[in-house]
């Protein structure tokens, strides 16, 4: 198959993803709204939940979503200084605007293609700084890695913090048992293990073959992307920067709260469990978490007494605040910008 056709093919797959399970959650939203119009004597005729969709997108304090728009700002900076701190160990110097600006690429990236932006922003990159790509990617897998700690805190948090709550929902919902979790992590171990073994079985084998000595090269500057954080200098730094990040995005949940009435009186903890569960949607492989974002950021607001189809409507006011006006509007900028700075 044709290399464009197939990309076309994986874009319409999971595009097609999490449309379906947008529909359906708005199905149903939908059908809960007009028992509640029936409940108040309203015609369905004047109870469309788009409609009331579109009448809350109008009533949004515009100053929160610039306040989202500054912490996003904020959390991508952070990231971009952090990532050149990676490559500085590697003696690579980059300029700020062109980390900035390949960090709000990848965003843009992700919106067509679930995680094309992690090949999109270290390739950028080293087309314009003259970084070998392989060391480039290693930085990146880093800080996935770091990310998805600060994940998994934060969602120990949740628990910890959200108590009764947090603990029913898990217990209602969970599809996994913490024997299969144990048992996942030791298949985990044992292949990874296995795979260090098998690579060095076939180093002895291949020492001389050009073919296998490029590939080692590029593996090579690949675990040397992924040492950085380990010879970093200012590792408390790094931490700090780190910490900024996710508490810009936990914010960016929390403030908005307030720029909708329904949700404008729950507080820092509801803001969290929020957090965690639309940082959740985000990771489905669908654009930007379209769908599966959606129905995890709503199901946390029902936790907390919201109705579903305000719920909804609150999900898709932050989806496009954060998701898509955020990372159009800085992912635009970028890419009309980066050519125009690196001529």
């Amino acid at each position: 198959m044709n290399k464009n056709l197939l990309t076309i093919v994986k874009f319409l797959l999971f595009f097609s993803l999490g449309f379906v399970i947008l529909y359906l959650l708005y199905q149903s939203q939908n059908e809960a709204y007009l028992e509640e119009c029936k409940l108040k004597g309203i015609a369905d005729s004047d109870c469309v939940l788009i409609d009331k969709i579109i009448a809350d997108f109008k009533s949004i304090k515009l100053i929160w979503v610039l306040v989202v728009v500054v912490l996003f700002t904020i959390s991508n900076y952070l990231r971009a200084i952090r990532w050149q701190a990676l490559l500085k160990v590697m003696g690579y110097e980059s300029k700020t605007y062109n980390a900035f600006g390949t960090v709000m690429l990848g965003y843009f990236a992700n919106l067509g293609f679930p995680r094309l932006g992690e090949i999109v922003r270290p390739a950028t990159l080293s087309k314009y700084e003259n970084i070998p790509l392989e060391k480039n990617i290693g930085t990146i897998v880093v800080e996935r890695v770091i990310d998805v700690v600060c994940l998994l805190i934060c969602i120990a948090l949740a628990i910890i913090l959200g108590g009764q709550t947090m603990v029913n929902y898990l217990q209602e919902n969970s599809a996994i048992s913490s024997t299969q979790i144990f048992i996942l992590l030791g298949l985990g171990v044992v292949g990874f293990v296995s795979s260090i073994f098998i690579y060095r079985s076939l180093v002895k084998q291949n020492s001389t073959n050009k073919i296998f000595l490029f590939i080692q090269e590029k593996i090579t500057g690949l675990v040397d992307g992924l040492m950085t954080i380990l010879k970093l200098e200012q590792k408390f730094v790094y931490i700090l920067q780190t910490i900024g990040i996710w508490v810009c995005y936990y914010l960016m949940t929390y403030l908005f709260f307030y720029a909708y009435v329904p949700t404008e009186h729950l507080g820092p903890v509801a803001g969290l469990v929020t957090f965690v569960f639309g940082s959740l949607g985000i990771v489905f492989p669908s654009p930007g978490g379209m769908g599966s974002y959606h129905f995890l950021i709503s199901q946390a607001l029902i936790l907390y007494g919201v109705n579903g189809f305000e719920a909804f409507t609150f999900a898709n006011i932050l989806f496009f605040a954060i998701v898509i006006f955020c990372n159009i509007l800085l992912g635009l900028i970028s890419l009309i910008m980066l050519p125009i700075l690196n001529k």
